[in-house]
């Protein structure tokens, strides 16, 4: 399915993530951002692109991983995305939606 983000078409699955990784650009990322009420800051950005070299890497992405490796704490992922920050921030990355999320 394709929806209209940035001016572009955009590839997406029945959630809203995208599906094909290539079509991410940061003005996609903000109109992401926008529609789940975030305001993207540095702080988030780094998030974002630690996310996005994790999933290139073929690492597995959880809140535990993130936590532990990530550019920030855990406490910071749920101030910084709140209301499921691995979902959220997965979805502004561009990437499939982890399997640790339900």
């Amino acid at each position: 399915m394709e929806k209209q983000l940035a001016g572009l078409d955009i590839s997406v699955d029945n959630e809203g993530y995208l599906t094909d990784l290539s079509q991410w650009t940061r003005e996609v990322a903000e109109e992401i951002a926008e529609e789940e009420g975030i305001e993207m800051t540095d702080q988030h950005w780094k998030v974002i692109e630690y996310i996005q070299d994790s999933f290139r890497n073929q690492e597995s992405l959880s809140m535990r991983s993130l936590g532990k490796r990530g550019p920030v704490s855990i406490k910071d992922l749920y101030a910084l995305f709140p209301d499921g920050p691995l979902k959220k921030a997965s979805k502004i990355a561009g990437i499939p939606k982890p399997a640790s999320c339900v």
